[in-house]
């Protein structure tokens, strides 16, 4: 049976009320005691690496799996091997630096820059795609395919109103869409090279088809944590995913507790 939140009963589990509130937004309904147990299994079986609040927020995306989670309609890129944190610092580096005969150009932040201890978002169904991307050609010497901008236009300028207007609205500081270099480039020419972050990475998603795939259709988003509830709210109404990424850092970058260094190594500019 589906209960409300009870301090006694919840948090003799270890569930607090924003624990409770996530896995309400998850479930799309109130919780039952089986539904806490089979989320607290699943957390301890990922070595609880993070908080319980931090690892709903990074698994919200995973409670309706499509074909965009791992284990889709195309998993022709199960067959390379996924590297793991400490390998993708080298992975950005190298994304970072000019290649022979194309150089890899950030993509500007398309409105605003971020500010910091802002909260950081991604707008859009997260994708295990990268075999079309430059880190697949650069790092894994894959044939290159250039991501075409037309590809997904209707969900991208669907995602850019939406997005403007919260802007407008004041409940969104910066957007920068993901696009060449994938997400992690995208969050890097968000801070400016002056501003780095800290994101938690899901874990039934390649790393890096998560930090370098260049899927169009997303976006970056980075909002004062006052505007988190109403920020939400705006997206659940108009139907779109959003992934919990982290929080803007003084200059750093971390992934998953690893520190990749200053964000101003990574940031070139044409």
């Amino acid at each position: 049976m589906d209960t409300k939140y009870d301090d006694g009963v919840w948090e003799a589990m270890g569930i607090s009320r924003a624990v409770y509130d996530e896995i309400t937004l998850i479930l799309g309904r109130l919780p039952d005691t089986d539904d806490i147990g089979t989320l607290l299994a699943m957390w301890d079986s990922n070595g609880r690496q993070q908080s319980l609040l931090g690892w709903l927020k990074g698994m919200r995306h995973a409670a309706h799996p499509d074909s965009y989670v791992y284990g889709g309609s195309d998993s022709s890129h199960k067959d390379i091997q996924e590297p793991r944190v400490a390998d993708c610092v080298a992975i950005a580096r190298s994304l970072s630096a000019p290649s022979d005969d194309r150089a890899l150009r950030h993509t500007v932040a398309d409105s605003g820059r971020c500010c910091l201890h802002e909260l950081l978002y991604m707008v859009g169904d997260v994708s295990s795609l990268f075999l079309d991307s430059e880190y697949a050609r650069r790092c894994l010497h894959l044939a290159y395919d250039p991501v075409s901008m037309e590809n997904r236009d209707e969900e991208r300028a669907y995602i850019g109103l939406i997005l403007a207007s919260m802007q407008s609205a004041g409940l969104v500081t910066a957007i920068s869409e993901v696009s060449q270099g994938g997400l992690f480039a995208a969050l890097v020419a968000m801070g400016g090279g002056s501003l780095g972050f800290d994101i938690l990475t899901p874990r039934e998603v390649r790393l890096d088809a998560f930090l370098f795939g260049e899927e169009q259709g997303r976006s970056v988003v980075s909002l004062p944590d006052k505007c988190d509830d109403e920020f939400l709210l705006k997206l659940g109404e108009a139907r779109l995913n959003c992934c919990f990424l982290g929080h803007v850092t003084k200059g750093r970058i971390l992934v998953d507790g690893t520190d990749f260094g200053p964000a101003l190594d990574f940031f070139t500019t044409p």
